[in-house]
């Protein structure tokens, strides 16, 4: 049976190096620009002649559109509308990476730590900055709930802060864990399914289930991974 987790692993297709760094283009960035790529085309192919009714390539771009507007709105309400770009691209990167990760011997670069903990301190660093830009310094009531008592305070304030500086870790590694958990389950049924021949049908059988389970998966945690940076964004805009 092959390594299950060998589908993880970083190769450099073209070696670089300045300055002592290691600038090299490698697999996942490789699968980084065609997740874009693919993304951009999506979008592109869906407006590129839009009609008053539209086909079903622009049904679905207006759709994913629709929606991805509407969490935005009825989680940050109106103030966060010029966000909306930023929102609207976080989720469908993730998205395209996600499902190009589904396609045989391709490479899932949302299943690397580095590149989902980028993403959240990304998000994570916006909504901050958001929050001390509209509320100054006292964006820091954010760490006193309302009507909590004075003498827990010294109690509550440390744990709101924990909290606050858990958000890009629990993003990313929610993301991060999610994908490679389900990749390396789906190649470790696959390996049963070869190795067992004829008698591999039972395998075969959970692995397509599996298959699109995983698929609902990468639509469920570009979901999740917006709509908490959504929620995010909110307590900035609003505090408490």
């Amino acid at each position: 049976m092959n390594d299950p987790l060998h589908q993880f692993e970083i190769h450099r297709l073209i070696p670089l190096h300045l300055a002592g760094v290691d600038l090299s283009f490698t697999n996942s960035a490789l699968f980084m620009m065609l997740a874009v790529g693919a993304a951009s085309l999506f979008l592109l192919g869906g407006v590129r002649k839009p009609q008053a009714v539209p086909s079903r390539w622009q049904s679905m771009v207006e759709m994913v559109y629709s929606y991805i507007g509407t969490v935005l709105e009825e989680t940050t309400g109106m103030e966060g509308r010029p966000y909306f770009p930023f929102i609207f691209t976080l989720f469908l990167f993730i998205l395209t990476g996600n499902l190009l990760g589904m396609i045989p011997y391709s490479f899932t670069f949302t299943s690397q730590i580095v590149v989902t903990f980028g993403l959240a301190m990304i998000s994570f660093g916006l909504c901050t900055l958001v929050g001390f830009w509209r509320h100054g310094v006292h964006y820091f009531s954010l760490f006193v709930p309302p009507g909590a008592p004075i003498y827990m305070l010294p109690l509550i304030v440390p744990i709101e802060i924990l909290s606050y500086l858990s958000r890009p870790v629990s993003l990313a590694i929610r993301l991060f864990a999610n994908m490679m958990a389900g990749h390396t389950m789906l190649k470790v049924f696959a390996g049963f399914t070869v190795a067992l021949g004829f008698y591999g049908l039972a395998p075969l059988c959970v692995n397509s289930i599996l298959t699109a389970f995983e698929v609902l998966v990468a639509v469920l945690q570009a979901y999740v991974f917006t709509i908490l940076t959504c929620i995010y964004l909110r307590d900035a805009l609003y505090l408490h």
